[in-house]
């Protein structure tokens, strides 16, 4: 969880190295990176398995040490000071690359690690992700896939069944992290057949009347791609209810190209299909809509190597999509 810093002048955090003192105690840094991360000492003490006591005790100690403040409570959680922004920035890469090293390096028998749970649209992790995907699960990354719409995927990150989700909807609250993962370009595509039946010069005029008659082919009853499609090109909200609601981009496209009705499409799952003829689209539009992936994780997420690892493969890939 990112947090803003307190408006408070930045303090210099050179108490502890002064001549003749200890240095910086390593289990108060893990501890203090955990809740400023989290957001929270009770969901720091979560994740690192303490009592919510120990945790308290442990930030107290290196505030004391330090001479500042690192964060200021709140009635839920805390936020962090400047002093601890400049802290988190200097011992978060020396402590995670250490975690790594002893997660790496373990040599005690161990049992297989738990599958990382990935969840998302399923035309979009079959077509585009986890062919991709495919070095890093020879890594010795598990991965379980769920397929399904980003409410109810949100909503099982957010109870923890999932580690990372792609969402096609922007995650709200303080609950989930998500970053940006890749823009889709969106395309109005229909069958060559329907085409004939659609008065393009009145189409190009940015008039949707022209596809009155025409079946709305969507992903789900609110019509998420379609709506996007309407009011980007033509600055209004989709009148018409969809005809056929099929919950798998695949399944539309394939609906489409024999000729019942029309559809929005990313333009990766339909670019051949357009090529070839399968599929045409009646308005190509010269600043076509673009629909934002995120990629979205727990923000209070206990660290887990697997699933940084696969994140960051996600977040490496996406830019040659």
């Amino acid at each position: 969880m990112l947090h803003h810093p307190s408006t408070d002048s930045p303090r210099r955090l050179d108490t502890a190295r002064r001549a003749g003192e200890s240095s910086l105690d390593l289990p108060q840094l893990r501890t203090f990176l955990a809740v400023y991360r989290a957001g929270s000492f009770t969901a720091a003490s979560k994740l690192l398995g303490l009592s919510q006591s120990t945790v308290t005790t442990r930030i107290r100690a290196l505030e004391e040490r330090l001479g500042t403040p690192l964060f200021e409570r709140l009635p839920r959680g805390v936020a962090s000071t400047a002093a601890a922004v400049e802290l988190a920035a200097e011992v978060a890469g020396p402590l995670d690359e250490l975690a790594s090293v002893a997660e790496r390096d373990r040599n005690e028998p161990t049992t297989p690690s738990e599958p990382v749970q990935l969840a998302g649209p399923a035309a979009l992790l079959s077509v585009r992700v986890l062919p991709s995907l495919a070095p890093s699960i020879g890594s010795g990354v598990r991965l379980g896939v769920t397929f399904g719409q980003p409410g109810d995927l949100l909503n099982g990150l957010r109870g923890g069944r999932f580690d990372l989700v792609l969402s096609t909807a922007r995650p709200r609250g303080r609950a989930v992290n998500a970053v940006p993962l890749l823009d889709e370009e969106l395309v109005l595509v229909c069958g060559p057949d329907t085409a004939t039946r659609i008065d393009r010069a009145r189409l190009r005029d940015r008039d949707p009347a022209a596809l009155r008659g025409i079946p709305l082919v969507a992903y789900a009853d609110d019509l998420p791609l379609a709506r996007e499609y309407w009011r980007h090109v033509f600055g209004t909200r989709p009148t018409e209810q969809a005809t056929i609601v099929v919950p798998d981009l695949r399944a539309i496209r394939a609906t489409v190209a024999a000729g019942q009705g029309i559809t929005v499409l990313p333009r990766y799952l339909c670019e051949s299909q357009l090529v070839s003829g399968e599929l045409t689209d009646p308005l190509e539009p010269a600043n076509p809509p673009e629909n934002t992936v995120f990629l979205a994780q727990r923000a209070d997420a206990t660290e887990n190597h697997h699933v940084t690892l696969l994140r960051q493969e996600l977040l490496r890939i996406a830019g040659s999509w």
